[in-house]
């Protein structure tokens, strides 16, 4: 089993002993009844962490460490971004786990025009929050210490400016009649930003589709079948770390 991962906002010590509390703290003394002796790692989620060893606790939410040093995990190469269309009900708290969990690095939610969920006012500004509140949990379960980033919410136009800045970009398409390629045997760079566009249920648009080709991305396919939205960004982002021997 791998150590436990808890993330801080600094790595401000006393000497070599540092003093993890709030509620990772508590989380760390109450929930995972960690003892001394035992590994934890400490992260700021942005690449920055220590691999400590507890030597004690204080009441219910101190628990005191041992770090040695602070390491940076270097930036992804190539960097993998999903620009995800907002699904129904719970699904996109869903689709945000399980990309986190596997390794995207940023996600971007869309607001396409056959979107049933419309993201407006305080109910967007929740919606966002718990989005960013999925990644980060996520992150701590799956062992990262670079968790992805949730951008605000972005317009149509807005994602075709991001797909044309990318040194790769593809909409995953569902319609076989129109020309696309497998993103299986697409071309792919070793480095800088590689953007994939996941659709609502209904698809992206025609008119949609027209903006992010002429922005320079290719319409690709995953496979014969369709996967809803909630999941074709996660199997996407695998077979792409696969390819691009991020997970080699």
């Amino acid at each position: 089993m791998t150590a436990p991962v808890f993330v801080v906002d600094h790595f401000r010590t006393d000497g070599t002993r540092y003093v993890l509390d709030g509620p990772e703290g508590r989380h760390a003394v109450s929930v995972k009844r960690l003892e001394p002796g035992e590994e934890v790692v400490l992260t700021d989620g942005a690449g920055r962490y220590a691999v400590c060893r507890v030597t004690g606790t204080e009441g219910k939410d101190r628990l005191i460490v041992d770090l040695p040093e602070v390491r940076e995990e270097p930036e992804p190469r190539p960097r993998i971004t999903v620009v995800q269309a907002l699904p129904k009900g719970d699904r996109g708290e869903l689709a945000v786990e399980t990309m986190t969990e596997t390794g995207v690095d940023a996600i971007v939610p869309w607001q396409a025009s056959r979107c049933i969920t419309q993201w407006k006012g305080e109910r967007g500004l929740k919606a966002l929050g718990k989005w960013r509140s999925t990644a980060r949990e996520a992150g701590k379960q799956s062992r990262r210490v670079r968790f992805p980033e949730v951008a605000d919410a972005a317009s149509t136009k807005q994602v075709a400016a991001l797909l044309a800045k990318a040194d790769f970009a593809a909409v995953l398409h569902s319609d076989f009649g129109h020309e696309s390629v497998p993103l299986a045997t697409a071309e792919l760079p070793a480095e800088g930003e590689i953007v994939l566009v996941v659709g609502p249920e209904g698809g992206v648009s025609r008119d949609e589709l027209a903006l992010f080709e002429e922005a320079g991305a290719r319409a690709c396919v995953l496979g014969p079948s369709v996967l809803r939205t909630s999941t074709a960004g996660t199997a996407a982002t695998a077979l792409l770390l696969g390819r691009t021997g991020r997970w080699s």
